[in-house]
């Protein structure tokens, strides 16, 4: 059952370039879905008539839209490994099917969190359109959050593999509620890192950019006591680095 390293290869490629595809809307941002638009109404402060006009201009399709996007562009990297894991333990016939179920219910998750997540932007943007307050105000909450317990904990939970059924409603019952528990528990890691992006009044894509990096990086981290600790959990970064100076080694030992 065991696939090649041809098919994990082809499993990393695959999520990175559907990823990036997402990447490429969200930067061009179409109809702007990705920043909320006020007018005269509600820069004036809260009421129910900025709260019916701000709604009016964003509608919560368009907030989850772009909502479910972002969430696609940015943790879909983050699934390589239990995609992979999937595939090595599910029959040929099955393995597609069982990582569809899986990003299903890991997106469903975030798409749920979604709901709230954008109660809170528009909410806060009524009571305090176009002002960094509540980004920076989050931005301390997530960095904050960032050495906590509780995040590791949630990131350790992240790394667990549970045992799949191979037939039937079973296995796909277990591909759907592992992604389920997955997402759950990268929610509780991530979800101030998340938010932050969407508070900012402009240069949210290189915030979400550098957000990304800073999650995919964590998850690549071994789990690890859960106390507090002033870690900025940057493997990411030193495979970067140590791959940039094998070929570097290499490319001078050639010429």
């Amino acid at each position: 059952m065991k696939p090649s390293k041809w098919i994990r290869y082809s499993i990393s490629i695959t999520i990175l370039a559907v990823s990036a595809v997402f990447w490429i809307i969200l930067l061009f941002d179409p109809g702007g879905i990705m920043t909320v638009k006020h007018c005269h109404v509600t820069l004036k402060g809260p009421s129910r008539a900025s709260l019916q006009m701000i709604l009016q201009m964003n509608p919560i399709s368009d907030l989850m839209i772009g909502w479910t996007l972002m969430v696609l562009a940015m943790m879909l990297p983050k699934l390589i490994a239990p995609v992979q894991y999937i595939y090595e333990c599910s029959f040929k016939s099955r393995r597609f099917w069982s990582a569809l179920l899986f990003i299903f219910g890991y997106t469903a998750v975030w798409i749920v969190m979604g709901f709230f997540m954008n109660a809170v932007i528009v909410g806060l943007n009524l009571l305090l359109p176009n002002s960094y307050i509540p980004a920076i105000g989050i931005g301390i909450i997530a960095v904050i959050w960032q050495f906590s317990p509780i995040k590791q904990k949630c990131l350790n939970r992240g790394h667990d593999h549970v045992t799949l059924a191979a037939f039937g409603s079973e296995a796909d019952r277990d591909a759907l509620m592992f992604g389920i528990m997955h997402g759950i528990w990268c929610v509780g890691a991530g979800w101030a890192l998340m938010l932050f992006p969407m508070l900012l009044p402009s240069g949210h894509n290189l915030a979400m950019l550098a957000v990304t990096f800073i999650m995919i990086s964590e998850h690549m981290e071994h789990p690890r006591l859960p106390v507090w600790r002033f870690s900025f959990r940057l493997k990411l970064l030193r495979v970067i680095f140590a791959q940039a100076r094998i070929n570097l080694k290499t490319t001078l030992n050639i010429n």
